[in-house]
């Protein structure tokens, strides 16, 4: 089964800072991350909490990054 990886949102960004992203600001506990091709997301960060499914598929679908190419790099 293809399921989308248990992540954390610490380790999100910095497995998407891999793919080119950088945290451009914060605000409270939201992440602003973005792209030099301004490809740009937001990661809520809540310590020890993992990132739900429909929120992780949001990210990636914003980043333009597949769920292999996540698990990819997370290896």
């Amino acid at each position: 089964m293809n399921k989308f990886p248990r992540i954390t949102a610490k380790k999100l960004i910095s497995l998407l800072k891999t793919h080119g992203f950088y945290v451009d600001r914060v605000k409270g506990s939201h992440y602003f991350l973005k792209h030099d091709d301004n490809r740009c997301t937001v990661i809520p960060v809540h310590s020890g909490e993992v990132i739900g499914i429909g929120l992780l598929q949001k990210i990636l679908k914003d980043c333009e990054v597949t769920k292999e190419q996540l698990k990819k790099s997370n290896n």
